[in-house]
């Protein structure tokens, strides 16, 4: 029997999957509900000074037949009476005392923090998160990101809310930065006991092209909002591992960023999470989700002989390097399993038209490709457009090279094996 307990910058919860700060962690109803359907905790939409919200505020990205594959939204911290939110969260708390609560917070001044800090900490909640990553609205107002792309403001009041803060405190960290390293840092140097990321990327999601105005529409003008839904999660894996591989930085990561099935769980656990934020998707199917999370997450650390969350957290670590240490003289080609294939042809095209020109029709008039292995560059193009699953696989050729880096390359260290397919 395997132990899903999470424990995150010392916030325990029966599971690691929380919702995040967002619509679907709005008022006391919801998160119990949430609890009910087996979430194992919920960051509160972010407390403050209540604020009034625009009409139209969400817009979706489609592609092809699937719709919101990427999400954005203009919606701002509560819009509720604090007395409404801290009232409610000391009843669910009451209600479900195994689940973790943590407020999500965004103020301005130093006595405002200390204020909002002890009523939450009154009302229950288990930890803090800073809201340092909203990229709309509230920055405008010198909060949010404004204050996530200051590190020695972050840094500042992270210290600020440590000084207050009886429980632990993590800093929502905001992606609109060139390097998420020196933010993750900032927040330690302030005292903070874990990091979460990423918060929503700024982003125009659409146009409407007949009213010649960006979307979602606010009468006749819109503006920037914050991206976020399954398209930002590679992003999102990216900065949680460069932050988890840093060595100067030693906190724990609630990982958050485009998570719509257990594995993508897994990913940002690999890859250093201890915890794992669930927002957009929840908005689109609802809390039920969480069910097949826990299924596949236990499945999987079943079948992979895991009995605690600790026991992979950042496995995937150590597997992530920069592009000057990656071996140079490692092969692969493409090889096509002529009984799975189905001829459509995909591969070939891809092949030639955005890649290295060495998949080629079949001379014995087939419709099955072959490939020209002396060309093929192992790009794993033809394998991503194919659409039967393993009919492509990519097969490591023995070509009598030693393992070689760029940097090994560099220094005289290392003879790399000839190019291919440059014409």
């Amino acid at each position: 029997m395997v132990d899903l307990t999470s424990n995150c910058a010392g916030i325990i919860s029966p599971n690691p999957f929380w919702l995040a700060s967002a619509p679907p962690a709005n008022s006391g109803g919801q998160v119990q509900r949430a609890f009910d359907a087996g979430w194992g905790g919920a960051v509160w939409k972010t407390l403050g000074t209540p604020i009034q919200n625009v009409s139209s505020r969400f817009g979706g990205l489609n592609v092809g037949d699937r719709r919101a594959v990427g999400f954005n939204n203009i919606e701002l911290i509560t819009d509720r009476p604090l007395e409404t939110n801290f009232a409610e969260i000391y009843d669910t708390k009451k209600k479900y005392p195994k689940h973790a609560i943590i407020v999500s917070l965004m103020v301005e001044t130093k006595e405002e923090w200390k204020d909002i800090i002890k009523r939450s900490i009154d009302a229950g909640a288990d930890g803090l998160e800073l809201n340092f990553g909203c990229p709309h609205g509230m920055c405008e107002r010198g909060m949010g990101s404004a204050v996530g792309q200051e590190p020695s403001v972050n840094s500042e009041i992270t210290s600020w809310a440590k000084e207050y803060s009886t429980v632990p405190v993590l800093v929502k960290l905001t992606p609109n930065v060139s390097d998420i390293v020196p933010h993750g840092i900032a927040a330690q140097r302030g005292g903070a006991d874990g990091v979460s990321l990423i918060n929503t990327i700024k982003s125009i999601i659409g146009v409407d092209i007949d009213r010649f105005v960006p979307v979602p529409r606010v009468g006749g003008q819109s503006t920037n909002g914050g991206y976020c839904g399954a398209a930002v999660r590679p992003i999102a894996l990216h900065m949680v591992g460069q932050l988890a591989r840093s060595p100067h930085f030693d906190l724990p990561i609630s990982g958050i960023g485009g998570v719509t099935n257990w594995r993508d769980a897994v990913e940002f656990i690999l890859l250093g999470s201890t915890s794992v934020q669930v927002c957009t998707e929840v908005m689109l199917k609802g809390y039920r989700i969480v069910e097949d999370m826990i299924e596949g997450l236990s499945e999987y650390m079943t079948t992979h002989g895991f009995e605690t969350i600790d026991d992979f957290v950042g496995k995937a670590v150590q597997g992530y390097s920069e592009w000057g240490d990656l071996d140079l003289n490692y092969e692969t080609v493409a090889k096509i399993d002529a009984d799975a294939c189905i001829g459509c042809q995909l591969c070939m095209v891809a092949c030639h038209d955005g890649a290295h020109q060495c998949i080629h029709p079949d001379p014995n008039g087939t419709r099955v490709p072959i490939v020209d292995e002396d060309e093929c560059v192992g790009c794993n193009l033809c394998k991503i457009v194919c659409p039967v699953p393993d009919c492509i696989t990519m097969a490591e050729v023995d070509n009598g090279f030693s393992p070689g880096t760029w940097n090994q390359h560099v220094a005289g260290q290392a003879k790399l094996r000839p190019k291919k397919g440059a014409h």
